[in-house]
């Protein structure tokens, strides 16, 4: 019985071999969603970037999915006491930004991890840093 259902799997696997999916998700539709499962990250570009001179924070934009989503790294493990969190936010283009929509990652001790995405044209987005034990924030400019 394990031969029959080994031989079923590989016939149900090889004829997605090779194949390439489209995205998943646009725009809007993509508010939420996670860029890798939604298939947004493989033209995913920085655009823009924060420090607060250990933490960074990436602006990460898929020209596919009209999209974009927060990548937080820290490169040294062992030296948070409180969390740190990166955040992408979505800003109108009208007079003073209003904020419109937000996603936020909380950023491992020693690695990085990214945020669900947000998305549309004709917005203003830029990227954060908090800092949870001070209360610190530093942002991007807008893209």
């Amino acid at each position: 019985m394990s031969l029959l259902v080994s031989a079923a799997m590989a016939a149900v696997l090889l004829p997605l071999a090779g194949t390439s999916y489209a995205a998943g998700c646009s725009e809007e539709g993509c508010d939420g969603k996670g860029p890798v499962s939604y298939g947004c990250d493989g033209d995913g570009a920085t655009k823009t970037s924060v420090t607060d001179g250990i933490m960074t924070a990436e602006l990460r934009w898929s020209g596919t999915c009209h999209a974009g989503w927060v990548r937080g790294t820290d490169p040294y493990p062992n030296d948070n006491f409180w969390n740190h969190y990166a955040v992408i936010e979505k800003h109108s283009r009208a007079s003073g930004n209003p904020l419109l929509k937000s996603e936020t990652v909380t950023i491992p001790d020693g690695g990085s991890d990214w945020s669900n995405m947000v998305g549309g044209i004709g917005y203003a987005y830029r990227v954060c840093l908090r800092d949870g034990g001070t209360g610190d924030v530093v942002c991007s400019g807008y893209w």
